[in-house]
């Protein structure tokens, strides 16, 4: 983990210094599973014809990003639209 990559900001409280920890964690694990669902998309929309368990996938892990909230709802309905506009497009 890179934890150099988010700075902790100094705290006047106790209960600031317990949240800026908190948003460390939740920052880290948020980027990671971002960063796996870009990697996902490129490979999915790299590939000459669409792998439906591919895109399959990355609609599951989409829906389970946006019910965690580390992507907004709608982005997540759009980014959904638009990988099964491709796929029916490729039938």
């Amino acid at each position: 983990m890179q934890a150099r990559k988010f700075l902790i900001p100094m705290a006047n409280t106790k209960s600031a210094a317990k949240r800026a920890r908190q948003t460390l964690k939740r920052s880290l694990r948020n980027s990671s599973v971002v960063t796996r669902l870009r990697t996902m998309q490129k490979t999915a929309q790299a590939a000459q014809t669409p792998n439906r368990e591919r895109i399959r996938a990355l609609i599951s892990a989409i829906d389970k990003a946006a019910k965690r909230g580390i992507i907004h709802g709608n982005a997540a309905n759009r980014r959904k639209a638009r990988l099964n506009k491709a796929l029916a497009g490729a039938k």
